[in-house]
């Protein structure tokens, strides 16, 4: 059995130690020049220095204290990361101005933050996905139309069409997954923009531990603003003209990084994708 030896430093005495066993009295211990002295406690002595227990584990000595702080922890590292990806696509308006450069500042971010998080594994807490997500920044808005590297209409060239909010509203019970997508679309002077929401409804499932398919279902198109009053308007496929011949109405992603409350996925044409709770 370890022994408990304790050490009573005092500015007149040599330092002096004697092992005991789990019974003891009130009366301390002292051994000094080869005689055993015994000290009631309370006595005339100085006020004693706090007591600090030292045991003997496996033979080997060990000072119970505090164990000190990392420097670095993996949490705070993490953290660290988020901030500096969130910082690096903050200023680029959801990824429409984003440069070359831009992109691979991003992509950069995006991969140190994926490697200190480590593998994503959904089937083990598919809740994560749970919520509404708000899109910060696409790598593939860079192409200045709303299909990113899937044609589709042009932001202000073609069509006078100023993109708003993006979310995904994602239900882990029913397999929802809808992308919705807010609008401005102009209009014949001197009548105001045409404010509407547009919600991509799909289902969603999981294919292995970190990658989604989502299957189209069908557009919804909401007048907001001053046409707020206005019935929503279901199409069941995006026109072709709009939609064009190499989006077959489903796709697939992958989850790269996830926790409460930020979430980065890469599509399956490269697409970077980075989305905060909302």
């Amino acid at each position: 059995m370890a022994s408990l030896l304790l050490f009573f430093p005092h500015p007149t005495l040599p330092r002096l130690s004697r092992s005991f066993s789990s019974s003891y009295s009130s009366t301390g211990y002292f051994a000094g020049n080869s005689q055993l002295q015994s000290l009631k406690w309370g006595s005339s002595y100085p006020q004693r220095k706090r007591v600090y227990p030292k045991f003997a584990v496996n033979q080997v000595s060990v000072v119970d204290q505090a164990p000190s702080q990392p420097v670095d922890s993996s949490s705070e590292r993490i953290a660290s990361l988020k901030l500096k990806l969130l910082g690096v696509v903050s200023g680029l308006n959801r990824g429409l101005a984003a440069s070359q450069d831009d992109l691979k500042r991003a992509d950069e971010a995006a991969r140190e933050l994926e490697e200190a998080g480590g593998p994503v594994d959904l089937s083990a807490d598919l809740d994560k996905l749970q919520g509404r997500w708000k899109l910060i920044y696409s790598s593939a808005f860079s192409s200045r139309t709303l299909g990113g590297s899937r044609p589709g209409p042009p932001v202000g060239r073609l069509l006078p069409i100023t993109l708003g909010q993006v979310f995904q509203r994602i239900d882990v019970v029913s397999r929802d997954f809808d992308n919705i997508v807010e609008l401005e679309l102009g209009a014949p002077w001197p009548l105001p923009p045409i404010e509407v929401t547009a919600t991509l409804a799909h289902k969603f499932e999981l294919i292995g531990t970190a990658k989604i398919k989502i299957i189209f279902q069908k557009t919804t198109v909401k007048p907001t603003g001053n046409l707020s009053q206005l019935p929503p308007l279901e199409i069941p496929r995006i026109p072709d003209a709009l939609r064009g011949s190499s989006n077959p109405g489903s796709g697939e992603f992958e989850v790269t990084y996830i926790d409460s409350d930020t979430r980065v996925t890469r599509g399956d044409r490269g697409e970077l994708r980075v989305f905060v709770i909302s």
